[in-house]
C-alpha cells in the first residue's frame, strides 16, 4: 500500500460509526462495504490506496482485507472517474432484452469503450454483470438513479438532461 498517509474526516467517521453500531465490536469488518462507498462518494468517486489504508485503519483490520474487497467489487472504483457514472447492466434479463445494442450505441454516442471516461471527463461508462432490475430490463444506473426499459432514444434524452 502507499506511503501517503490520510486521514478520514469527521463526517465519514461518523458515517461510518453509525454502520459500526449495526454490528459486535469484534466484527468491524462487516462496516466495510459502507464503508468504501462512504469514503469513495467524498472522494471524487475513486479509492486510493492511502484511502484504502485510511479505513483500514479506522476499521482496525488489515489494509488487504480492504484491498481484496474493493477491487472485487464492480462498484468500488480504483482509479479517477467522470462526473457520472453509468453502469449498463449486461446479465441475461437486460442481455435479452437488447443491453449490447445499448452498449454499441453508448459507445458510439460517447465516443468511448466500456471501461474508458469521455475527453471532457464527463461520463465513464461499465457494463455490470447485475443492477437486480430484471423486470425493467434493459437497464442502467447513473450515479444512484436507475433507468429503465431503455431503448437508444431513451439513453439519448436521459443524456441530454445531465447537467
Amino acid at each position: 500500500m502507499s506511503t501517503e498517509k490520510i486521514t478520514l474526516s469527521a463526517q465519514s467517521k461518523a458515517e461510518i460509526d453509525y454502520w459500526l453500531k449495526k454490528f459486535p465490536d469484534n466484527q468491524r469488518q462487516s462496516a466495510l462495504l459502507a464503508a468504501l462507498h462512504i469514503v469513495q462518494e467524498e472522494h471524487q468517486g475513486f479509492l486510493t490506496e492511502a484511502l484504502m489504508q485510511a479505513v483500514a485503519d479506522y476499521l482496525n483490520i488489515p489494509a488487504i482485507a480492504v484491498y481484496e474487497v474493493a477491487s472485487f467489487y464492480m462498484m468500488y472504483d480504483l482509479k479517477p472517474t467522470g462526473r457520472h457514472k453509468i453502469y449498463l447492466c449486461t446479465n441475461i434479463s437486460c442481455m435479452l432484452r437488447g443491453a449490447y445494442d445499448i452498449l454499441a450505441h453508448l459507445e458510439r454516442k460517447l465516443k468511448i469503450k466500456n471501461g474508458q471516461t469521455t475527453k471532457d471527463g464527463k461520463f465513464t461508462l461499465k457494463e455490470f454483470e447485475c443492477l437486480g432490475a430484471c423486470i425493467g430490463a434493459p437497464m442502467m444506473q447513473i450515479n444512484k438513479d436507475y433507468h429503465e426499459n431503455l431503448t437508444p432514444a431513451r439513453v439519448d434524452e436521459i443524456l441530454t438532461n445531465l447537467a
